[in-house]
């Protein structure tokens, strides 16, 4: 039968939530995680609807993309559709073409889990690679150290705090409260937690959030930062080994994280608590005409 692509209604991203977890195991690749989507929750969940595609056959989601951006969209597979050729060439089809309504018209880019045949495929259609991304994995099957550091589990009486130190750790970032309320109403959020590393007068100096994706998956950090005011102390490790023994907690099999390789502060502190970088993914990009 033909691969359709769609758009989930609010009341849909439930199903599809559960089918992306469902992906996610420590033997594939690094790709879209229920964790990301659960971070863009904090834009609502009509936005996030609007922002998710699928692409299905005989009623069985085969792939799914999220629109990160006015100009990138980022997909997963369904591990044994990773290299279907109906799937990635209608995939390819509808991230090429403007009006199949994935991505517009000039330079845009598409991030693909290593090992996918959409990789190929776009590589042959005149798409070059671009930015490349570290992807980093610890192991949960054994114990994680403590940081050593005071953590914090953060609940919505503390979300300005949360917000604060997101804001503070991400040049532009606009993060506030509100957004915090939007991302903790969202469905992924179930199986997800933030916390916060307090110095010594305890003021919160790091912050990030953890997303399981069920028991015996790979689970995610995403967002993980550090105060401007407060780097150069280890509240890095400190936050990213708290973050590993929360998602250890919550049943997860490993974690995982995916950062800019140009980001080399970043990538040192994820080595520095403990995980172990993986090759190195680039996205398919395509410039303007």
């Amino acid at each position: 039968m033909a691969i359709t692509m769609g758009t989930p209604a609010v009341d849909e991203l439930g199903d599809v939530l559960r089918v992306l977890g469902e992906w996610q195991h420590d033997g594939g690749p690094v790709q879209l995680h229920p964790g990301d989507v659960g971070w863009f929750w904090r834009f609502g969940a009509e936005r996030t609807a609007t922002a998710t595609r699928t692409w299905s056959r005989a009623g069985d989601v085969l792939a799914v993309g999220l629109l990160d951006g006015a100009d990138l969209v980022r997909l997963a597979f369904a591990p044994d559709a990773l290299r279907d050729e109906e799937l990635a060439r209608r995939v390819v089809e509808d991230v090429s073409a403007p009006e199949r309504g994935v991505l517009p018209e000039g330079a845009v880019s598409v991030e693909v889990p290593v090992g996918a045949l959409v990789q190929d495929l776009l590589s042959t259609h005149g798409w070059e690679s671009g930015e490349p991304w570290t992807l980093l994995r610890r192991d949960l099957g054994v114990p994680v150290p403590d940081p050593g550091a005071r953590v914090e589990v953060i609940g919505p009486e503390r979300a300005h705090e949360w917000a604060a130190v997101v804001r503070a750790s991400f040049d532009g970032s606009t993060f506030a409260e509100e957004r915090w309320h939007a991302m903790a109403s969202g469905v992924p959020y179930a199986g997800a937690r933030c916390l916060v590393v307090r110095d010594e007068r305890g003021e919160a100096v790091a912050a990030v959030a953890v997303w399981s994706a069920g028991g015996g998956r790979p689970g995610l950090i995403e967002p993980m930062g550090v105060h401007r005011a407060h780097r150069g102390h280890g509240h890095g490790r400190a936050i990213t080994m708290a973050a590993a023994r929360a998602l250890q907690e919550l049943g997860s099999s490993s974690v995982v994280v995916c950062t800019p390789s140009a980001n080399v502060g970043a990538v040192a502190t994820y080595r520095s608590a403990g995980l172990d970088r993986l090759p190195e993914r680039r996205d398919l990009h395509r410039a303007a005409a």
